[in-house]
């Protein structure tokens, strides 16, 4: 536009100047011949180009935030490996943000406060990620605030949706998990002993507050209504890539669903007796991981490495696997398995050949809770009798 515009007024070298692009308004004859005609010219022209610019851009930026989702993603408690695993879809990310307007993602990327989340109208944010579990106050108001927020909201990763490893710390008090974590750990250094509180008045007049500790470990279900889970330990790109384009063409499967393969571990692993065409036969013998060197080929578990594929959502094309190493069940139970650990009892129960060799299973993992519910306990039913009474029922804001 700019050059069709100097070269009109080059062309017409001021004789022209009843263009409506040259002289918008009337101008008299005296003040037509005191400028110098290229000059002003091209000052009016640039101005005029500028402005139509600048109008078209905000137009055509208008247009694309109404017709793009308003998305959020929030970070509950949890190390935001998830969040790392969605910038993971690389440039297919960029495409997805041609069709995403981000209102809300917090506290990792984005400059916004909690305060700005708060301040939207109910069911403002079209689509809501979120991650982490819930294991502090602060976590259990702003998921709270988030789920009101949003129109459709999606567990992500292992922890908001099975409890992830911070639940094993629920196997234990809070007494004992603030005596080593405040006093007896090697780095620690508090001569005082001294604990931290959710509420300190400091030099009598400052009342000092942070989130208060939970009784335990939550998962997002239990606090507030969640309509699609993505499980792992962090959710592999693929999957994530699959839910986005989901979620674009607006296809979206039953509320509750897992977004997932479908498929175990050992579904996809060439190790398979099922897929080698072996016999499987009872395990005799049980190994840690650093014991011996695993053929690189057989099956672990036939070999005696405990791994727990047949359970375990294979989204992640048996990584693990593929480097000689078992499955531990960061992708989360199959569809279907309520109790991840209690599967993955039975099932390697009923693999061992006999009493010893579950003696073995038992002196070589005596920590044997914590191997099986390594991501999930929070999901899992032992002990919630006892959950039940210290977690608050589902709620949205007053």
């Amino acid at each position: 536009m700019m050059s069709f515009i100097s070269k009109m007024f080059n062309e017409t070298d001021g004789e022209n100047t009843n263009s409506n692009i040259s002289n918008p308004s009337p101008v008299d004859e005296t003040e037509r011949h005191t400028h110098t005609a290229p000059q002003h010219l091209e000052d009016v022209a640039t101005s005029i180009e500028d402005k139509d610019i600048a109008q078209v851009k905000a137009e055509k930026k208008q247009t694309e935030k109404s017709e793009k989702l308003k998305f959020a993603f929030m970070l509950a408690g949890g190390c935001a490996g998830c969040e790392m695993a969605l910038i993971d879809i690389s440039e297919k990310l960029v495409d997805t943000l041609d069709h995403l307007e981000i209102v809300f993602w917090a506290p990792t990327a984005a400059d916004v406060k909690y305060k700005d989340l708060e301040a939207y109208p109910d069911n403002f944010i079209d689509l809501a990620f979120v991650d982490g579990m819930v294991r502090n106050t602060e976590n259990e108001h702003m998921v709270t605030v988030l789920r009101q927020k949003s129109k459709v909201l999606v567990a992500f990763g292992a922890c908001a949706t099975v409890g992830g490893v911070a639940a094993m710390g629920d196997l234990h008090t809070k007494d004992e998990l603030f005596d080593y974590a405040y006093k007896q750990s090697w780095s620690t250094d508090n001569p005082d002993g001294v604990l931290p509180t959710s509420e300190y008045i400091l030099d009598g007049k400052y009342n000092l507050t942070i989130p208060a500790f939970t009784d335990r470990c939550m998962t997002i279900a239990e606090l507030v209504d969640v309509d699609f889970f993505i499980g792992g330990c962090p959710p592999h790109h693929d999957f994530i890539a699959a839910t986005v384009n989901l979620v674009l063409s607006g296809e979206m499967p039953a509320k509750g669903t897992w977004l997932t393969s479908g498929k175990a571990v050992c579904d996809v692993c060439t190790r398979n007796p099922a897929i080698t065409g072996e016999m499987r036969r009872p395990v005799g013998q049980v190994f840690r991981t650093v014991e011996g060197q695993p053929d690189p080929v057989k099956c672990l578990l036939q070999q005696g490495y405990i791994c727990f594929g047949p359970m375990t959502q294979g989204d992640c094309g048996a990584a693990c696997l593929k480097a000689n190493m078992p499955c531990r069940g960061c992708g989360g139970p199959i569809p279907g398995i309520k109790d991840f650990g209690a599967r993955c009892l039975t099932t390697i129960g009923s693999t061992l050949k006999d009493e010893r060799t579950c003696d073995q299973l038992m002196e070589k993992y005596p920590q044997l809770a914590k191997f099986v519910y390594r991501y999930s306990y929070t999901s899992g039913m032992i002990d919630k009798r006892k959950s039940a009474e210290s977690v608050p029922s589902r709620r949205n804001l007053p």
